[in-house]
């Protein structure tokens, strides 16, 4: 399989390396291949933008949720001095807010979040190596997120979910799987108290499975800072085994996609 890797830790020498290391050796082993995205050494922009804008609209938007929007208006208020409130005047023109959202959509959004989606897109499968803040993910690796998994890319909105229903939502990625690897400061009795299905609610259900992901296998390293050097190096030879076999756990395809808020609080897709 061809793996996307995503890690996000500013130092090179922690412990979150070293279990991308012993993934990455794992995954070797077992015939895949692996691409690392580094977000920090590449320095990726986690900031969601106005340039972004062209990824966040397009055609489907309806029209009362269109006029709602006033984005002439917005246009011009972004402006920053007289200088581009006049390029943005006569780069809109006498067009209707239609067609100025389907001459936004067609301008494109960022040339460095093209690049991250034509790697998304080639993968066959993703994985996330990266630390717990603030019960999340690090501001990077969410802003990454944020960035690449765009309207009309990740997922795409019936006129229903524009209005507020998140049952409209569709998904448009395609991957057999996402593995998240996450050591944390606390412990597992912590996250036991709700933490767990928290993160497990926010960044598993929300951000990967929903957008069209098959299946998210999530794998914690518990307590990592207090943890004996026999821990450790237990952690390390997971990661490795995560890797080796990471095609192993695979589900069959299916055609049907759980509702991402259950009945049961307990249950999680």
């Amino acid at each position: 399989m061809k793996i996307l890797t995503l890690y996000a830790h500013h130092n090179p020498r922690s412990f979150c390396h070293a279990l991308l290391e012993h993934f990455d050796a794992g995954l070797r082993e077992g015939g895949h291949d692996n691409e690392i995205v580094d977000l920090h050494a590449i320095g990726f922009d986690p900031v969601l933008r106005g340039r972004d804008a062209p990824n966040w609209i397009d055609d489907s938007v309806p029209d009362d949720v269109l006029r709602h929007m006033n984005l002439p208006e917005s246009l011009f208020e972004a402006a920053r001095g007289p200088l581009q409130h006049l390029r943005i005047k006569r780069w809109v023109g006498e067009l209707d807010p239609r067609a100025i959202v389907r001459k936004l959509h067609a301008r494109g959004g960022p040339r460095d979040v093209a690049i991250q989606q034509q790697k998304v897109a080639a993968a066959d499968a993703l994985a996330f190596v990266a630390p717990l803040y603030f019960v999340g993910l690090p501001a990077i690796l969410k802003g990454w997120i944020e960035r690449v998994f765009t309207l009309g890319f990740a997922f795409k909105l019936s006129p229903e979910a524009w209005r507020g229903d998140l049952e409209g939502r569709r998904p448009l990625l395609r991957h057999r799987k996402a593995l998240l690897m996450t050591p944390t400061l606390f412990d597992e009795a912590s996250y036991a108290t709700g933490l767990g299905d928290a993160i497990g609610r926010l960044v598993d259900d929300f951000a990967l499975h929903m957008p069209g992901i098959e299946q998210v296998q999530h794998e914690y390293f518990y307590a990592v800072h207090g943890a004996d050097v026999r821990t450790r190096l237990d952690y390390l030879r997971r990661a490795e085994s995560l890797g080796r076999h990471f095609a192993d756990s695979i589900a069959p395809v299916t055609t049907h996609r759980p509702a991402l808020f259950s009945p049961d609080p307990g249950e999680r897709a």
